[in-house]
């Protein structure tokens, strides 16, 4: 076998090899849709990964997070006292009537009543990862 042959033999079987690496990466879950809801939302809290917080602190990662952790963003004493860890449902929870989850909340926002808009914004929000 010729020198050349070799080394094309060596790099198709490097490149193949990398390609079944990528390959094998678990591909990073889609977020699931922005409900037409979440534009109230919007307005104060951010969404993308290493966005500064704006009026709310930035919603990317918040599902399994303990409340009152976004660095850089002033949260209440209440919600830093919360020991809350946002869950899907405690998520839907809040969004609900969170001063009545957390008494103290500085978020002005009254809580979203129909059950069904606010289990949509829970999904969307804990799908941001």
């Amino acid at each position: 076998m010729a020198s050349g042959d070799l080394r094309v033999r060596l790099i198709g079987a490097v490149v193949a090899s990398a390609m079944a690496g990528i390959a094998a990466q678990p591909a990073a879950a889609a977020p699931a849709p922005k409900p037409p809801a979440f534009a109230v939302c919007g307005v104060c809290h951010k969404v993308a990964a290493g966005e500064k917080s704006g009026i709310g602190p930035n919603l990317w990662g918040v599902a399994g997070r303990k409340a009152g952790t976004v660095p850089g963003y002033t949260y209440s004493p209440a919600m830093k006292a919360s020991k809350i860890t946002w869950t899907r449902d405690k998520i839907a929870t809040y969004i609900s009537d969170p001063k009545k989850m957390v008494p103290g909340t500085k978020m002005i926002y009254v809580g979203q009543k129909d059950p069904k808009v606010a289990a949509a914004i829970a999904d969307y929000v804990s799908s941001l990862k």
